[in-house]
This record gives C-alpha cells, sequence and structure tokens, in this order.
C-alpha cells in the first residue's frame, strides 16, 4: 500500500470504533502525538495533503497510523487499487495544552512541559533563541546516549 501524503476521510474510522451512518468529518490529533486509524477495505493508496501538518504510516490489516507534525488542518484521501475515492476526511493538529505551560515574556514565548514536574520543552512558535537553545540540549543529550550504547 502507497502512502504519500495524508488522509483521513469517511469510512477512516479511530481503531476499534464501530462504523457509524453518518461520515466521520474530521480526525483531532496532537502535535507530537499518533493515532491510530482503520483504512476502508480495499484501501490501496493514502494521500496526505500537506505532510508537513500530518505524516500517516500504513501497517498491515488496514490499519493506518497518523501522526501530528504540525499545527494546522490538512485532508487525508484513500484509493482503491484502480484510484478511485474510497473515503476522504480532515486532519486537525492541535497542541497538547494540558500539560504544557506557556511562558510569555514580551513577543517571546518559552514553553515547559509539566509533567508533573516543569522542565524546558521547545514547541512550535517559541522564541527562536528559546527553540535552538532547547533543541540544541535535546540533540546533544540524545546523540551522547546513542554514542553510549555503540561502545
Amino acid at each position: 500500500m502507497a502512502a504519500s501524503g495524508l488522509i483521513l476521510a469517511a469510512g477512516l474510522l479511530p481503531a476499534g470504533a464501530a462504523p457509524q451512518a453518518s461520515k466521520i468529518e474530521s480526525v483531532a490529533v496532537m502535535v507530537d502525538h499518533a493515532k491510530v486509524i482503520r483504512l476502508p477495505e480495499k484501501a490501496q493508496t493514502v494521500i496526505v495533503g500537506n505532510p508537513a501538518i500530518a505524516d500517516v504510516a500504513v501497517q498491515k490489516n488496514g490499519v493506518m497510523i497518523v501522526t501530528g507534525k504540525s499545527f494546522g488542518v490538512t485532508n487525508l484521501i484513500a484509493l482503491d487499487a484502480s484510484g478511485a475515492l474510497l473515503a476522504e476526511s480532515l486532519v486537525r493538529v492541535g497542541a497538547d495544552s494540558d500539560s504544557v505551560l506557556t511562558v510569555q515574556r514580551g513577543l517571546d514565548r518559552e514553553s515547559y512541559s509539566c509533567t508533573p514536574v516543569c522542565q524546558p520543552s521547545a514547541q512550535l512558535g517559541d522564541a527562536q533563541r528559546y527553540f535552538g537553545e532547547v533543541g540544541s540540549q535535546a540533540s546533544t543529550r540524545s546523540s551522547n546516549a546513542l554514542g553510549a550504547t555503540k561502545r
């Protein structure tokens, strides 16, 4: 099954959900989170309108994982082997506001993940300096951890 872009369409259901008579208009996912969706039967191709907003990974048995990449709305389309449209839906990607504390310093913004202790957490929309510093520290830490496992 090909995956080029993101597709959320009528007929795509959250895993474990029962089919309903009405169409699914949209699927909501948070940035940096994933959601499991069931594809329509006979789906062969999945298309994401803007993969910078959301991305998909198609699994076996008609299961697809939708991951929020950036804030916004895009569409998701499922096609059968002949290219016929099986389903189309919107994917709405938003922020996980429950555990994120936002500090506004004039025009500059900083984000902290408070789960339960607040720690710096670079989020889309943060001040460039803060985002760069936090991102650099996270990358360095990750590189050091990977280097330690290869020894």
